[in-house]
C-alpha cells in the first residue's frame, strides 16, 4: 500500500500505471480532481479517506459489472470495523449511506482486463453536495485515513475472493446491507427522464431489478437511484 501526500486522482494514477498489480493501493491525502460517477466533482479535504485498488480481471470471473457488489460489501464492513456506526446501508449502485445521509461512494472505471475501485470516504467532513444530504464519520468515531486503509484493504481482498468463489453468495450478503425488497426508488437517467417503482432485488450482473406499477420488471444498468417516490 501506497500513501501520498496529494495527486490528482488515485483511480487515474492507477490506471496509468501499467505495472501496477492486482491488490496494490495507492491513498492519497488530498486530490485535486476526484470524481465520481458521471465525471461529477468529488471534494477530496484532508481528513477523509481517498484510495483505490487495482483487480486483474482471469478467465472464469463473473461479469465485471458485479465488482460494485464486493466493493459496496467490502466498504460496509471496514466502515463496520472501523466504527459502532448503526443506521449504515448501501444504496445501489455504489453510495454508503448513514441514515439517509452519504457517507461513502465508489467508483469502479475499467481498461482491457484491469478494473480500479476508487473509495472515497467522509471520514472526517462531509463535503456539500446539491440536492443531496451528507455524513461524516466523525459524528460517531474518529478515524484517520491511515488507520481506515489497511481495514479496507483487508475487507476487500475477502469480497474479491467471495466474488470469484460464491457470487451468489455476494449478492445475497449485499442485499441484506442494502435498502430492503420491496422499497419505493426513484431511478434518474437524466434530469429529463425519471421512472418509479420498487426494488426488487439484483441480476446476476449487478443490474438493479425494478418492478414497475404496470407489474414489468425492468433490469436497471446505469442510473442515479434516490430512496422514496416523488
Amino acid at each position: 500500500m501506497r500513501f501520498v501526500e496529494r495527486t490528482g486522482s488515485t483511480n487515474t494514477d492507477l490506471l496509468d500505471a501499467p505495472d501496477a498489480h492486482e491488490g496494490d493501493w495507492l491513498v492519497a491525502a488530498r486530490q485535486d480532481s476526484g470524481r465520481g460517477r458521471q465525471n461529477r466533482n468529488w471534494e477530496s479535504p484532508a481528513g477523509n479517506f481517498h484510495g483505490s485498488t487495482l483487480v486483474r480481471l482471469q478467465p472464469g470471473d463473473p461479469q465485471p459489472s458485479s465488482l460494485s457488489l464486493a466493493a459496496g460489501l467490502a466498504l460496509i464492513r471496514a466502515v463496520e470495523a472501523a466504527a459502532p456506526a448503526t443506521g449504515l446501508m448501501l444504496k445501489w449502485p455504489n453510495d454508503l449511506l448513514l441514515g439517509s445521509a452519504k457517507l461513502a461512494g465508489i467508483l469502479l472505471e475499467r481498461q482491457g482486463d484491469r478494473v480500479v475501485a476508487g473509495f472515497g470516504v467522509n471520514l472526517a467532513h462531509a463535503p456539500t453536495i446539491p440536492g443531496r444530504e451528507t455524513a461524516a464519520l466523525s459524528g460517531i468515531a474518529l478515524v484517520s485515513p491511515e488507520a481506515f486503509a489497511p481495514l479496507l484493504a483487508a475487507s476487500f481482498a475477502r469480497e474479491l475472493a467471495r466474488w470469484r468463489s460464491d457470487p451468489e453468495g455476494l449478492v445475497a450478503l449485499w442485499l441484506e446491507s442494502a435498502h430492503p425488497l420491496g422499497a419505493p426508488l426513484s431511478v434518474h437517467f437524466s434530469a429529463e427522464e425519471k421512472i418509479e417503482g420498487r426494488f426488487a432485488g439484483l441480476a446476476e450482473d449487478g443490474a438493479l431489478r425494478l418492478s414497475l406499477p404496470s407489474g414489468e420488471e425492468r433490469r436497471i444498468h446505469a442510473a442515479d437511484v434516490s430512496l422514496g417516490t416523488a
